[in-house]
């Protein structure tokens, strides 16, 4: 199988996958927005996140993403709810490095409080992280990037006695292809 083949499979077995909706800045200081479906904690003591950020598809170096997270040790990540799914799928275009997908799509930002990278004032959920350590894997190669989480920003209606509220929040899910999907029927047992 092509690589190309290989991740139309991948894609369409590991479903659905949450969305890391990611703000980074360049070192000049320009905003960067972007989506990445390949996102989980890997640890909650202390909390760490990781997006797995690929090359660009062209082949023709790092996403902007990366080369900002490496260059500013820093990044934010959003969880989108429905209401934002147009908005987070534009963002998946390629911009040019100078334009920030924020301004670009009419998203709003405000500063983050432990961060110098702009959060989303829509987003119900941002995670200010700071870069730990980036692992390149396979090929390509893509950069797992681990960040040290510093802060959270939940919005007061997702919580219930001190967990989220899934229902309420309402994530939006990516599936293979252009597909995506929110949580649906919860099951309790």
């Amino acid at each position: 199988m092509t690589d190309a083949e290989v991740y139309k499979v991948m894609t369409g077995i590991v479903v659905p996958r949450p969305i890391a909706w990611v703000t980074s800045r360049s070192r000049q200081g320009n905003a960067n927005l972007a989506p990445f479906s390949s996102f989980t904690f890997v640890s909650h003591s202390p909390p760490m996140l990781a997006i797995g950020v690929d090359t660009k598809p062209d082949g023709a170096g790092l996403k902007d993403t990366a080369r900002n997270i490496l260059d500013t040790r820093e990044f934010v990540v959003h969880i989108a709810d429905y209401s934002l799914l147009s908005p987070l799928h534009a963002s998946a275009e390629e911009y040019p490095a100078e334009i920030s997908e924020i301004d670009a799509l009419g998203l709003r930002s405000v500063a983050s409080s432990q961060v110098e990278t702009p959060r989303l004032l829509d987003a119900p959920i941002a995670v200010e992280c700071r870069l730990n350590r980036c692992i390149e894997l396979g090929q390509g190669p893509t950069r797992l990037m681990i960040g040290d989480v510093l802060c959270f920003h939940v919005q007061d209606s997702l919580l219930s006695a001190g967990k989220i509220d899934t229902a309420l929040l309402n994530p939006i899910c990516r599936l293979a292809g252009p597909n995506y999907a929110t949580v649906g029927q919860i099951l309790q047992r």
